[in-house]
């Protein structure tokens, strides 16, 4: 049971079903050389990724845009439930240290759906102000396209149980 109440006013969800197994989706997110494919819109790219899965654990990973400006996101891993769920924020950084530049915390919730996985990602904010600053760069629609490159990667084969 997750402990997250959603607050419309702070915070943002995604969710819907795919046609992929739940185990494969969690070893998409969890796997950095498997994350790196398909977890920022393209043309953008992750050029580094690190995983340790464990609370206060990093999570790291830096976007590159078609520029190649790159853009580095550090922080931890607050829950983690295999093949359920797994919440981790930029509010701390690995070790639970605390973020001097805070933004959201995220959590991504997994249900098995027939086949296929009940998918639902929610960034939760501090304030309504951070909400509306993540909705305007594209909350719904950069998640959703991320959701869809995660599902196509694993169609195409690439990742195993």
């Amino acid at each position: 049971m997750s402990l997250i109440k959603i607050d419309p006013s702070l915070d943002l969800v995604l969710e819907r079903e795919i046609d992929v197994p739940v185990e494969l989706v969690w070893t998409a997110w969890t796997t950095p050389h498997h994350l790196k494919e398909w977890f920022v819109p393209k043309p953008w790219t992750i050029t580094s990724c690190e995983i340790d899965l464990r609370p206060g654990g990093a999570f790291r990973t830096t976007m590159r845009s078609p520029e190649g400006q790159e853009f580095p996101n550090d922080g931890c891993f607050l829950e983690i439930v295999e093949h359920r769920r797994l919440v981790f924020t930029d509010t701390l950084l690995p070790g639970f240290r605390p973020s001097a530049k805070p933004f959201f915390t995220a959590a991504l919730l997994l249900e098995p759906a027939g086949l296929g996985t009940k998918y639902t990602a929610i960034a939760i904010h501090g304030s309504e102000a951070g909400r509306k600053t993540h909705e305007e760069m594209g909350f719904h629609g950069g998640w959703g396209t991320v959701a869809d490159q995660m599902v196509a990667y694993i169609k195409a084969g690439k990742v195993a149980n």
